[in-house]
């Protein structure tokens, strides 16, 4: 069962070398994939860029046909305040829980603030963050 607060994240290889930051990005432009929020998260030899796009499955489609490495990995976008202490509710209760959060990355802008998370089991984190009154954001909301 498919839940509308489950979001398909883009994970996009870069090999970590001069330059290639750049084509990915002059690819996405050229593709008209917009990023809504991303991360990247580099090793020795490459790095991931992890990113919420509009349309993800299109983004990906698009990728690969141009010989991009790219990955869909489900998260959840977590609405959190700009304040301190907001980040420790959600994760706190999903610690509670037994979920184990992988990684994530935030964004905020004036009127609000989304944590996307990678989880170790996404649909009962769903689950239990409604039940406890976290606000999620729907994928629709990308």
């Amino acid at each position: 069962m498919a839940d509308d607060n489950i979001i398909t994240q883009l994970s996009i290889f870069v090999n970590n070398e001069p330059g290639r930051l750049a084509y990915i990005s002059s690819v996405l432009k050229d593709c008209g994939i917009n990023m809504k929020a991303f991360n990247l998260a580099e090793s020795t030899e490459f790095g991931i860029l992890r990113a919420i796009v509009e349309d993800p499955d299109m983004a990906f489609d698009l990728l690969k046909s141009k010989g991009i490495i790219v990955k869909k990995t489900d998260v959840i976008g977590v609405v959190i305040d700009d304040t301190p202490g907001s980040l420790f509710q959600a994760a706190d209760i999903l610690g509670r829980a037994g979920i184990n959060i992988e990684y994530g990355y935030a964004y905020s802008r004036k009127t609000a603030a989304a944590f996307f998370i990678r989880v170790d089991d996404p649909q009962k984190a769903v689950e239990i963050l409604k039940a406890s009154g976290i606000r999620l954001i729907f994928d629709s909301e990308i």
